[in-house]
């Protein structure tokens, strides 16, 4: 196999079959890698959500063109459509893992469906493994041996509700112990807070907003080589707002001090804030001041 190739996996048992597994479920179930399982170098684009409880090193995880920074007792995880690259590590270990699979399908009618948005990790893209304490890879461990044991069970009108009850649980610690995550590292947060003060400084006061455009979210993650998502979540833990709304209000602070000066058109402001068009800005500003730009500057003028 061309380790170049991408393998697809849109189905569980698509994947089962590629590893030798069994499939219990068509559109749930939970897989153990150890070192009877083959584990090729492969790169493979998923068609349902994966989550792997990693109790090992031995392999490098890649997610486009960045690298998980993951090691022994990290969680990594994954939605449908992403593409995910396995590197063996030469006279490495062979990696263990567990591994949560479950279809979208599998979620319709579901509240739990309903909820899959919340869970922003799912969509992190790099370096963002969440990392675990001993008692926290138990906890997880120990809610992926529960939905084994229902897989096991006889199917009858309890096991769907039970394995989604099961899923939500461990879904929701996932979520605790990132907050946690975000706390415990907290001076790596603050530097990036701070890299993205300054780049957003930098982006606003020189000529960068007139030739690229409105800032966006996206391109200070890309930055600071987060993903959004997780980038999102950073600024929010830290300064209660969500990246977006702290774009803005710099941008309405940058506007403010603009206007202060009487040569300054609007039509020159709103450009230098990355706005094509003037009317666009017009509707920003009175957006978040509850007023127009001129009626600004009149009353401070006025003042």
């Amino acid at each position: 196999m061309n380790t170049e190739d991408i393998i697809k996996a849109d189905t569980i048992e698509q994947y089962n079959r590629f590893f030798g597994f069994e499939t219990r479920h068509p559109l749930v179930g939970i897989v153990h890698f150890d070192s009877s399982v083959p584990q090729p170098t492969h790169r493979m684009t998923l068609g349902f959500y994966a989550l792997f409880l990693k109790k090992t090193t031995g392999c490098i995880i890649n997610y486009g063109k960045t690298v998980y920074d993951f090691d022994d007792e990290t969680v990594v995880s994954f939605a449908p459509g992403q593409t995910v690259g396995i590197h063996r590590l030469e006279d490495g270990p062979a990696p263990e893992a567990i591994g949560l699979l479950f279809h979208p399908d599998f979620l319709h009618r579901t509240s739990l469906g309903q909820k899959m948005k919340q869970y922003s990790f799912f969509s992190y893209a790099s370096n963002e493994a969440l990392h675990l304490s001993t008692e926290e890879r138990i906890i997880l461990q120990d809610y992926m041996e529960k939905i084994v044991r229902e897989l096991q069970h006889p199917i009858d009108k309890f096991s769907k509700s039970l394995i989604i009850s099961n899923i939500e649980v461990l879904l929701n610690y996932c979520m605790r112990f990132y907050e946690r995550q975000f706390i415990t590292r907290e001076d790596m947060n603050h530097d990036a807070l701070a890299r993205f003060e300054r780049l957003l400084d930098d982006y606003l006061y020189s000529d960068m907003a007139a030739k690229e455009g409105i800032p966006t979210v996206k391109y200070f993650a890309d930055k600071i080589c987060l993903s959004p998502n997780y980038f999102g979540d950073l600024v929010k833990q830290e300064t209660g707002k969500t990246a977006q709304e702290y774009i803005q209000l710099k941008m309405i602070a940058v506007a403010k001090e603009r206007m202060l000066d009487p040569a300054g058109t609007i039509k020159r402001i709103a450009e230098s804030l990355g706005f094509q068009h003037p009317q666009h800005f017009v509707r920003f500003f009175k957006r978040q001041e509850g007023c127009t730009p001129k009626e600004f500057r009149n009353r401070m003028m006025a003042s």
